[in-house]
């Protein structure tokens, strides 16, 4: 039976509850320690692919050595000391013991190929958590000096690391996670978002002609329901030539329920008739947080995707993929609304599963124009 190393084994037991990956990393090191001559059919890991340090360790050392003579080896320890040696480099609290453990809790050593397989897909689901992580993080991030090419740049990273793993596991049928995906983020709770979404609506009511100059501009961009639907009967009104100012909006937004939810339609033409600046400028400050909204929930959605243990790679692969996509369509429409050029994601090469896998992509290159 597989056995978890006790607690007074120098922490070797990491993981508490071990997850069934521990055991199979544990399987596969068992196997090389007993036949190192298996190291030759085990391909796409390296020793960061490991979920321990002393697991990694290991791995890394047996790789770095010479393979010992199968016949000195079945006679005796010599090889499996200096293993042991070398890993306790990286990790002091490796003991011979835990090496007698991995040779006896190994079933198959013949299986190894297969025990790295499923290391493989392990370690894949991690990077992918980790990315995704990264993502949410820098939505979040208040110093930076420009947030929506700095969080592009985090998903062109994240698209990296969901490319290399299509590439290591390429995807079958389009099967989506088993996971529930989370449900997008409730509009933030911002004065500053509120304000300035009025002073939008009530600049585009005050000029029209301009509406026509922010298409880009969606009513989801908008955080408040009421907000989202003013822009509508705006752009409703505008494309159909018809007159605008805030009674007739305010019309529009009687016709389309809009007031049902019990909006004062006196606080409505208030609201309406207070412009300041250009539709342009608030539309992209709505446009902005819209952005940066979409990209962290996309990064908590793949991020729910690869904590499930569950779901394959190849599933990880698809919803990645789906959730990257909302990230690229609001992309585009940011690009159209700074005049920024299009920048085309740099894909990576392809990989094979004769290497380690590439555990960090480079971020594609950045647009040039500021956040206004």
């Amino acid at each position: 039976m597989p056995h978890a190393p006790e607690p007074d084994e120098d922490n070797l037991d990491a993981i508490t509850p071990p997850q069934p990956v521990f055991y199979v990393e544990q399987a596969l090191l068992g196997a090389l320690l007993l036949d190192p001559h298996r190291l030759s059919n085990v391909t796409g890991i390296a020793a960061d692919s490991f979920s321990t340090a002393a697991h990694a360790a290991l791995y890394a050392a047996i790789t770095t050595l010479p393979p010992p003579d199968p016949a000195e080896h079945a006679k005796n320890t010599k090889w499996l000391a200096r293993v042991l040696a070398t890993g306790r480099e990286q990790a002091r609290g490796l003991t011979a013991s835990y090496l007698h453990t991995l040779v006896q809790v190994c079933p198959w050593p013949s299986h190894a190929p297969a025990y790295a397989r499923m290391v493989e897909a392990e370690h894949a689901r991690r990077r992918l958590r980790t990315a995704a992580e990264r993502l949410v993080h820098t939505v979040h991030d208040a110093s930076l000096p420009h947030p929506v090419q700095t969080v592009l740049a985090e998903a062109d990273a994240l698209a990296a690391v969901v490319d290399d793993i299509a590439n290591r596991f390429p995807p079958r049928a389009g099967v989506l996670p088993r996971t529930t995906a989370p449900p997008p983020p409730a509009a933030p709770d911002s004065a500053e978002a509120v304000e300035e979404e009025q002073v939008l609506l009530a600049t585009a009511t005050a000029y029209p002609a301009d509406i026509e100059a922010v298409r880009w501009l969606l009513p989801e961009d908008l955080t408040l329901p009421l907000h989202a639907g003013l822009w509508q009967c705006l752009t409703t009104l505008a494309r159909r030539r018809e007159t605008v100012d805030p009674v007739t909006v305010l019309w529009e937004a009687q016709q389309r329920g809009l007031l049902d939810d019990g909006s004062e339609p006196g606080e409505v033409l208030r609201l309406l008739t207070e412009p300041a600046g250009s539709v342009e400028h608030w539309g992209e400050r709505a446009l902005q947080r819209s952005l940066l909204a979409t990209a962290e929930h996309t990064g908590r959605r793949i991020e729910a995707y690869a904590g499930d243990p569950a779901n394959t790679p190849f599933q990880l692969v698809v919803g990645a993929r789906r959730g990257l996509a909302d990230v690229s369509a609001i992309r585009t429409r940011w690009q159209h609304a700074t005049g920024a050029a299009p920048t085309q994601r740099q894909r990576p090469a392809p990989t094979t599963r004769a290497g380690p896998p590439t555990t960090t992509a480079a971020h594609a290159a950045r647009s040039t124009r500021a956040t206004r």
